[in-house]
């Protein structure tokens, strides 16, 4: 339902970025604006392109846009997003420089340190980035040397060990040569190292450098001596103590009168590299810390990435509480920051400012679909709530109907009915339509504190032409209210063709309306005979295996598992039958009686 020159025409002039997306959602482009609304309409204008450009273009589904605050901030996410998506249609580098990271699979019971320019979200803990490539590789060398930890890529077990262990390079867990514990001892003092805690472990090293040396092993001496200075280097090299520090999910919110967005930036290594929004509705009484609290709760709840810090604008009440629960559910200490002031006060105004936007556009496109509802329809009011119901039924046997509900432009699934038809014999579809209408309106009518149904739709939408249009008014004339009827009609193809009044005329809509009253009737259509389709179903079951002497629940289970469906079960031999558990001889010759009958 994206209509390119309909959000055009709804681009800020505002800096940012904008990704080209195809019909399979996949970015093709992003590239940066000063003025988004100028920039972007420029790929859509009648001017000379390129053809790499004329290619692009023609593959643009749709597109999204990031509001920032300056010139500055656009390029530095269009390079984030550019290196995170690597788009078809952007200049990508492929020798693009990395700084090297020393990694430890913390995660593995015998842990690795290894040096990586790839830092991924893989559980591990890394450090760096490292300036001094070679001073990297010293501080491996000398870790791998004192503690004598695998110098294996993949750990397995073995029946012997390695070089590394006869060599006094490796303490060999592969053949059972230390305890996890006494390893992960180790790996924790490692930790600590690359932590910058180096006092402790200088001040050792020195005590075994002087002992060496008044022992006259001056060999030894310089050995430590020279790791005493590797270590020192690389502590004054590295430039962050650990990356996951700067992994930090950023909130924004902004509220209407009948819903609320809730954006979130993700920042990792102090780069904002995506973002997620969310949209509720009827939030608009509870206070935005409340609802950024509940957030936090749903969206964390099974949610695996889990950052260091949580940035908002507000503080919560239970704040202390939600940061203990989330340190709980993951190996770092999870903090919520309402930020105030400072650098990183950017992240969230730019979290709040987009998520005004999303929700705007979001608001301009129903607005502009009950703006129109309510001049094409003619009506007094804007149409918020709108009824559509659907029969189903074959030769008029499992009669059933289905409603769906339509509010403020959105089709709200959760509100959708269904209705067993009760007095209606046979197949009049027109009388089905007014007895579950009847039904419906009653409801409301004659229990107005119940909310079951809600409050009187401002119009009801048939699934047909006049002869439900006619049923439907019947129906509403019945308790005299003021609801405007419409059909909508089909084509040969059972396609939607038209929206229609109760004079049989047609009416004339937008593209991005008749779009959505065609997603309407699909909905219902599908509701109706989704139950047409159970209670068929059922009936047959029943009415073929429940009515066998012999044949419980347990058996009639064992019979579907095995054959599918009653059909294959009739075309069964007696055989076959008898190797499903519990039927024997006598009972399959009653189930090939019985089932000859129908």
């Amino acid at each position: 339902m994206f209509n390119i020159e309909e959000e055009l025409k709804k681009l800020p002039k505002k800096p940012g970025v904008y990704l080209m997306k195809d019909k399979d959602d996949k970015i093709i482009y992003v590239g940066k604006a000063v003025n988004l609304k100028n920039r972007v309409s420029s790929y859509f204008r009648k001017t000379n392109k390129t053809d790499r450009i004329l290619k692009m273009v023609s593959l643009i589904d749709h597109f999204e846009y990031i509001v920032v605050a300056n010139e500055a901030e656009a390029l530095i996410l269009e390079c984030n997003l550019i290196k995170e998506n690597r788009p078809k249609y952007n200049v990508l580098l492929k020798d693009d420089k990395t700084y090297p990271y020393i990694k430890v699979d913390v995660k593995s019971d015998f842990p690795n340190v290894i040096i990586t320019r790839r830092v991924i979200n893989d559980g591990s803990k890394y450090f760096g980035p490292y300036a001094n490539s070679g001073a990297a590789k010293e501080m491996v060398n000398f870790i791998k040397q004192k503690y004598k930890i695998r110098q294996c890529r993949n750990f397995k077990s073995n029946t012997r060990a390695c070089l590394n262990y006869h060599i006094k390079r490796c303490s060999a867990p592969c053949v059972g040569g230390i305890s996890k514990e006494d390893y992960r001892k180790q790996i924790n003092e490692i930790i600590d190292l690359l932590d910058g805690k180096t006092n402790k472990i200088l001040k050792d090293l020195k005590v075994q450098m002087e002992e060496a040396s008044k022992n006259l092993d001056f060999e030894e001496a310089a050995y430590i001596r020279d790791r005493m200075q590797a270590i020192q280097k690389a502590s004054q090299e590295q430039k962050v103590s650990n990356i996951s520090e700067n992994n930090i999910d950023v909130i924004g919110i902004a509220k209407s009168e009948l819903e609320v967005c809730i954006e979130i930036f993700f920042v990792r290594g102090s780069k904002m590299i995506r973002r997620e929004h969310y949209f509720f509705d009827n939030l608009g009484d509870m206070k935005d810390n409340e609802i950024v609290s509940g957030f936090i709760k749903q969206y964390y709840m099974d949610n695996a990435e889990i950052p260091n810090k949580i940035m908002i604008r507000y503080e919560l009440e239970d704040e202390e509480v939600l940061e203990q629960w989330l340190s709980s559910k993951t190996t770092h200490k999870v903090e919520i920051h309402s930020t105030k002031k400072g650098g990183k006060l950017r992240f969230v105004e730019m979290a709040e400012l987009n998520s005004k936007v999303t929700l705007d556009n979001k608001e301009k496109n129903q607005n502009a679909i009950l703006l129109e509802l309510k001049e094409k329809l003619k009506m007094d009011k804007l149409p918020r709530k709108i009824e559509t119901y659907d029969i189903s039924n074959i030769s008029g046997e499992y009669l059933v109907a289905g409603m769906c509900v339509m509010i403020d432009g959105k089709i709200q699934k959760n509100l959708s009915r269904r209705f067993k038809i009760k007095e209606v014999i046979g197949q009049d579809d027109p009388k089905c339509m007014e007895e579950v209408v009847t039904r419906r309106l009653k409801h409301s009518v004659e229990n107005p504190e119940d909310k079951g149904f809600g409050k009187i739709p401002d119009a009801i939408f048939a699934d047909g032409g006049i002869t439900q249009i006619r049923a439907v008014r019947k129906a509403v004339d019945k308790y005299n209210l003021d609801i405007k009827i419409f059909g909508m009609v089909k084509n040969d193809k059972h396609q939607t063709r038209a929206l229609l009044d109760e004079q049989r005329n047609e009416i004339e809509i937008s593209e991005n309306l008749f779009k959505l009253i065609t997603l309407f009737q699909d909905t219902v259509h599908e509701t109706a005979i989704s139950y047409h389709r159970k209670l068929r179903d059922k009936s047959l079951t029943k009415s073929e295996l429940d009515n066998i002497d012999g044949i419980g629940e347990a058996k009639k289970k064992a019979l579907l598992k095995k054959f599918g469906s009653v059909e294959k079960i009739r075309n069964a031999s007696i055989e076959e039958l008898k190797e499903v558990k519990g039927i024997t001889g006598n009972l399959a010759e009653k189930i090939k009686a019985s089932l000859s009958h129908f």
